[in-house]
């Protein structure tokens, strides 16, 4: 099954994935040598922390390979403005009540970040508002009871 990925969340993790095995394998396996040399293993304290840290190094790089081959990359600036809300598209809402204004990107699960505006396709307010066009109202639940909020803009970044 694939996943929907921005284009700049799959570059993330590629950078990400080079910075690992360019700088960190090589630091980690130095630092393993090192400690090596220092003798006796068993109570050697730098060994296992470099093999500690080298685990944890092994696995994120085998959770990003996973995640960057079930990703479907989509590059939301190649597709057609139609004024609909799709994925990756970004999304200025105005809550009906209060006027304020809030601007959110759908983007993947992985790179969701609340404080960066960016919020997962698979978020409630994302799913309410997929599919629906400039002008329309949403209505989203919240934990606080029902909003309503118009869609103002649909960009294509």
């Amino acid at each position: 099954m694939k996943y929907p990925m921005t284009i700049q969340g799959a570059r993330a993790l590629e950078e990400e994935l080079k910075h690992l095995k360019t700088v960190m394998r090589p630091q980690i396996t130095a630092a393993i040598a090192e400690a090596r040399e220092l003798g006796d293993l068993k109570e050697n304290a730098e060994y296992h922390a470099a093999r500690e840290q080298q685990g944890m190094v092994e696995a994120r790089i085998s959770d990003i390979e996973g995640r960057l081959s079930a990703a479907q990359v989509i590059d939301v600036t190649t597709i057609p403005y139609t004024g609909k809300v799709i994925f990756g598209t970004t999304v200025t809402i105005a809550n009906v009540e209060t006027d304020e204004e809030v601007t959110y990107r759908i983007v993947g699960e992985d790179e969701a970040e609340i404080k960066e505006g960016k919020i997962s396709v698979t978020s409630p307010i994302a799913r309410a508002m997929i599919g629906k066009e400039e002008g329309e109202i949403v209505v989203v639940r919240t934990p606080s009871g029902v909003v309503e909020y118009e869609i103002v803009e649909v960009q294509h970044l």
